[in-house]
């Protein structure tokens, strides 16, 4: 099931089970996992795009592998928060996915989440050869914390 909005997918989701988080770009998708609490995300991989099933698959066999309880993809929105082809593409990906899994889908702004992943890459001195090679799943451990914090503050009680 899709959910557009973050309380809509906590509430979708049990106590407790690892999430992933997702970023799709045309070339990858960048995979960052939670720990079971979700408390930390941990970018994982990157995957190479071949055509949605194959993609589907991959993603669907980490979700097994690692008893994923949710996934999280990343919703790229315009500056001024409108929706462009990037973000019609996301949505038409996650439509698909949902067909294929009963795991809760939500989605996550991911605005700039490619610009800190850089930033942070550069300030650990990682050479511009190894920043290409682990981008996506960088910008996908942003994406997936931004929501993982978003997560723990809607299940603090009142």
């Amino acid at each position: 099931m899709i959910h557009d909005d973050i309380t809509d997918f906590a509430g979708a989701l049990p106590a407790a089970g690892a999430i992933a988080g997702l970023d799709l770009g045309t070339k990858t998708i960048g995979v960052a996992v939670s720990d079971g609490l979700r408390q930390v995300a941990s970018p994982i991989s990157v995957i190479r795009r071949k055509k949605f099933t194959l993609d589907a698959q991959e993603l669907l066999t980490i979700a097994a592998e690692r008893g994923l309880v949710g996934l999280i993809l990343g919703l790229p929105r315009n500056m001024d928060g409108s929706e462009g082809p990037r973000a019609q593409s996301t949505r038409a990906f996650a439509r698909n996915l949902s067909k294929l899994t009963d795991l809760p889908i939500g989605f996550w702004d991911e605005r700039l989440s490619t610009v800190a992943a850089e930033r942070a890459l550069l300030e650990a001195d990682t050479s511009r050869k190894r920043r290409a090679e682990v981008i996506d799943q960088v910008a996908a451990g942003y994406i997936l914390q931004g929501a993982l914090d978003r997560l723990r503050y809607l299940a603090r009680p009142a």
